[in-house]
């Protein structure tokens, strides 16, 4: 197939390593060093998307990140009669609007963490008196994977309510608010690909949404992720299935939507049971740099099978290997950060290990930086402890100046398998 794939971020380099293994022909819009094909279109430029598929015959766009999807991608793609994998503007609220997803959540009887939504400032606040803490405070909005403050006391709920409602340091996206419980225990992604009646799942990942090292130092975008995780055992796995995806796709056809493309569940597995934190219209990343490795089968035609409604009908083959990403961050990451550092070093990967490309450009013949997360350093192996091994070993020979990276990336698996 002829595709085009919407992004330019690891996730998006990491698409079409996938996609490049089966033998369709790319594009990426506007893409990175790492990948081939780049054409310069905005990825909220709708029209110039379709424009593009159009004229080059495209046969399936895939959109890497949220806002393209919450901005109606999908709805102006199939208004043109072509083929987008992701969901509808609708739909995707259930990124695009943590208040909606949380009020559909207990619509539909997921478990989640208890919650209260607000626009107002002062109620909001109000709120708080007399509230057990630590307490987690939420942009409504989409806020790039960082709109999600843990708050260990009232103080710092009030700092995050200023910060988010009336210095408005995530824009629009904290004008609204959700307060809900501090849940504790261990942390799953799960991705799925949603046809509108049937999810079939990827490994089940773990991300490292921390810069330092020991789940320390402020969120970020994420720091790094392996699969398959050892927490999401069968049992969890089919518990997501019955409590979490069918009952959402039931609740989401009650409101008239029919759900097609990826449907991300982030997961929280406490001593009461699991509980959904959030869910994403849009592959992970650094999930997908865990998750894309270990798939066998041909993403383009799960992808086409979602649009199609037949995913029921399609076998989703997994290596039943291991995967482990290290991302490496420029320095100052997530705050200030500086671009067009040169990068030396393997940047391509090899037997086993594959680096994607995330902030990164072309300036003559050399690659440098471009954003604040600049590579995904993946290891894959028979064992996590061997994925880990291979992606740090390259690691190693990489260097640009300021880079930073986590040391323990997996550490909690291998404390699952005994590594």
């Amino acid at each position: 197939m002829r595709i085009l794939i919407v992004g330019s971020g690891g996730r998006e380099h990491a698409l079409a390593w996938q996609l490049a293994r089966h033998g369709h022909e790319l594009w990426c819009a506007p893409g990175n060093a790492g990948t081939a094909g780049n054409v310069e279109i905005d990825i909220l430029d709708s029209r110039a998307l379709a424009d593009f598929c159009v004229r080059e015959r495209v046969d399936l766009a895939i959109a890497g990140p949220e806002a393209p999807l919450v901005a109606g991608l999908a709805d102006d793609f199939a208004a043109r009669g072509l083929r987008l994998f992701g969901p509808t503007a609708a739909a995707a609220r259930l990124e695009g609007d943590k208040a909606f997803a949380k009020r559909l959540m207990a619509s539909a009887g997921i478990p989640t963490a208890e919650f209260a939504v607000f626009e107002e400032f002062d109620a909001a606040r109000d709120y708080l008196r007399g509230r057990r803490f630590p307490l987690v405070v939420k942009a409504a909005g989409l806020a790039a994977g960082k709109g999600v403050i843990v708050c260990p006391a009232r103080a710092d709920a009030e700092r995050a309510l200023t910060q988010m409602m009336r210095s408005q340091t995530f824009g629009p996206a904290g004008l609204k608010v959700v307060i809900e419980e501090f849940l504790d225990g261990e942390e799953v992604s799960i991705i799925g690909l949603c046809d509108g009646r049937t999810v079939r799942c990827l490994a089940p990942s773990q991300d490292h949404k921390r810069l330092l090292d020991g789940d320390e130092g402020p969120n970020t975008g994420g720091m790094g992720a392996y699969a398959p995780a050892p927490a999401a055992t069968a049992e969890v796995r089919q518990a997501v299935d019955e409590q979490v995806f069918q009952p959402l796709l039931a609740e989401l056809a009650r409101e008239g939507l029919e759900y097609r493309g990826v449907i991300y569940a982030g997961l929280m597995l406490t001593a009461r049971g699991l509980r959904v934190l959030e869910f994403n219209c849009r592959f992970g990343d650094p999930e997908a740099q865990v998750v894309l490795p270990l798939l066998e089968s041909d993403l383009g035609e799960l992808c086409l099978a979602c649009i199609e409604g037949r995913l029921g009908e399609v076998e989703l083959h997994g290596s039943g290997r291991h995967a482990l990403c290290v991302v490496l961050a420029s320095g100052g990451y997530p705050d200030v950060i500086r671009r067009g550092l040169p990068i030396t070093g393997d940047l391509v990967g090899g037997d086993d290990v594959v680096v994607f490309h995330a902030g990164t450009k072309r300036d003559g013949d050399r690659v440098v930086t471009s954003g604040g997360r600049v590579l995904g350093v993946t290891g894959i192996g028979d064992s996590l402890s061997e994925a880990r091994d291979r992606a740090y070993a390259a690691v190693a020979g990489i260097e640009f100046e300021g880079r930073q990276f986590r040391t323990d990336i997996g550490r909690r698996g291998l404390a699952h398998s005994g590594g």
